[in-house]
Parts: C-alpha cells; sequence; structure tokens
C-alpha cells in the first residue's frame, strides 16, 4: 500500500467534465510544489510539460483527443472513478520511469525530458563525437570522420518515440541506455550509436552553425569550436501505476501508429 493522496495538481488543457469529479474528493493546489501528485491530463505533449514543471509522481490521463498517440498513459478519463478510489486508499505504486537528460553548456546544465538536439541552423551544420563511455574512461573520438547534415539527437527511453522515431532512431524500453540519431547525415555511416547511461557524449561545431535545444525549447546559436556534454541525470521522472490497469508494449506501439495514421488520413 502506498500513502493516500490528499492534494493533487492538475495540469490540462481543457477543462473536462469528468475532472469535477476530481476536484470533489481532493484538494487542488494551486502550486504544484504542495501536490502530492500531478495528474496530466492530455497526450504525450502534456506529460512531458509536467515533468519539466513537477520532479514528483505524475499520472498521465488519456483525454481520447484523436491523432494523440498519448504512449505514457496507461488509462484514461474514462476510469476516472476507479483512479479515484485507487488514489484515496493508496492502492497504487510509484515507478521510476526514466532519468532526465542533462545537456550542459557554459557552466550551465539544462534538463531534458525528450531529447537533447544539434539542429543546423543555415544549411548543414558539421560536427565532431566525443564520448566518456564509462565514468573512469577519458574523452575520446566516438566516429573517426566529421558529420555533416541537419545535425544529430541524444535521447533515452522517453523520447526514443517522440522526434528520435521519427528520425528512424530505435525504440528503448528501459532506463540502460542513451541513443545518438544522425539527421540527414552526408557519410557512410549513418546508424544511431546506442551506449550506456553511464556515458557522456560531446558534441563540438566545426564548420557553419547549429543551434542547440532541449524538447522544443532553445539553449544557444553555436559557432564553430562550440562544445556542449550529454548525459543523464539524477532527476528520476516518476509516474503513477496502477495493478491491474497496465498497457503492454504492443497496445503502447498500435496507438502510436494509429495515431499517425489518422494524421495521414486527416490531410
Amino acid at each position: 500500500m502506498s500513502k493516500k493522496i490528499r492534494t493533487i495538481f492538475i495540469n490540462s488543457k481543457k477543462n473536462y467534465k469528468e475532472l469535477k469529479n476530481l476536484k470533489n474528493v481532493f484538494k487542488v493546489v494551486k502550486n504544484i510544489n504542495d501536490a502530492d501528485i500531478c495528474i496530466s491530463v492530455g497526450g504525450d505533449g502534456t506529460f512531458i510539460d509536467s515533468a519539466k514543471i513537477f520532479n514528483g509522481p505524475i499520472l498521465p490521463i488519456s483525454s481520447n483527443e484523436k491523432g494523440s498517440a498519448s504512449y505514457y498513459c496507461d488509462i484514461g478519463l474514462s476510469d476516472i472513478e476507479r483512479i479515484i478510489e485507487d488514489l484515496s486508499n493508496g492502492k497504487y505504486y510509484t515507478q521510476n520511469l526514466s532519468r532526465k537528460i542533462k545537456i550542459s553548456y557554459k557552466g550551465k546544465d539544462y534538463y531534458a525530458v525528450n531529447e537533447a538536439l544539434l539542429r543546423n541552423f543555415s544549411g548543414n551544420v558539421y560536427f565532431e563525437i566525443y564520448a566518456k563511455l564509462t565514468k573512469n574512461d577519458k574523452k575520446e573520438k566516438l566516429y573517426p570522420f566529421i558529420m555533416g547534415g541537419d545535425g544529430a539527437l541524444i535521447t533515452s527511453v522517453i523520447g526514443s518515440t517522440a522526434y528520435n522515431m521519427s528520425a528512424n532512431g530505435p525504440i528503448i524500453v528501459n532506463d540502460g541506455s542513451l541513443c545518438i540519431t544522425f539527421l540527414n547525415v552526408n557519410g557512410p555511416f549513418k546508424n544511431p550509436i546506442v551506449i550506456s547511461s553511464d556515458a557522456v557524449v560531446y558534441i563540438k561545431v566545426v564548420k557553419y552553425k547549429g543551434l542547440l535545444k532541449f524538447d522544443d525549447d532553445e539553449i544557444s546559436l553555436l559557432k564553430p569550436k562550440d562544445e556542449f556534454k550529454v548525459s543523464l541525470s539524477d532527476q528520476c521522472l516518476k509516474v503513477i501505476k496502477f495493478p491491474d490497469m497496465r498497457e503492454s508494449f504492443a497496445d503502447k506501439l498500435e496507438k502510436i501508429i494509429s495515431s499517425k495514421m489518422i494524421k495521414s488520413q486527416d490531410k
């Protein structure tokens, strides 16, 4: 049994009628830091937004909006009465879904949920990749040549189903690795590179300019010789789960595929 939930913060883009039932049972706080949990109602975008503002447990609830994959939602608004009962009685558990990605640049750290991204600014951006593959390793080249193209992204388990998947990167199912996926690069080797969760990746711009971003937020415009590093942080993204309300990986993958098919048909 987990502790009974008393206070909640609701992050929802719409005022769904089902949310009234939550407000009748729990104390809804305006300051997210005063909440026991954050209830994120919507799709994956709302869930990522919730993860950026809250370091505690998040309960993602699908709003079943058309075209939304809701990959991280095991439950929907139709389950609201069951959710209320289980939260009130402590019949849930907290799972560490993933560690957030830390991007370090010019003495400042930024924390991403989906990915760290180097994106071309005008034309191609050329860059080199270095890494420490374990904590005790020295920094050395990970790829022997200069890469040139639209850029690269670095992700882990959560972001692997976002931009990374659209860029033909692999889907990661456990929090045990980092993945570097290249974006329309020129050269004989274009495959993603998967490395351990203890690794630190360094990317250095060598020609032209590139934009350094995390998720949808911009950090800086990079010039030649500018370098940033990426690693998994100690900040864990925690989610609320219910023992008998869980979707399989195949179920979640089907939602992603179906959401893209709907978008295609709407065009």
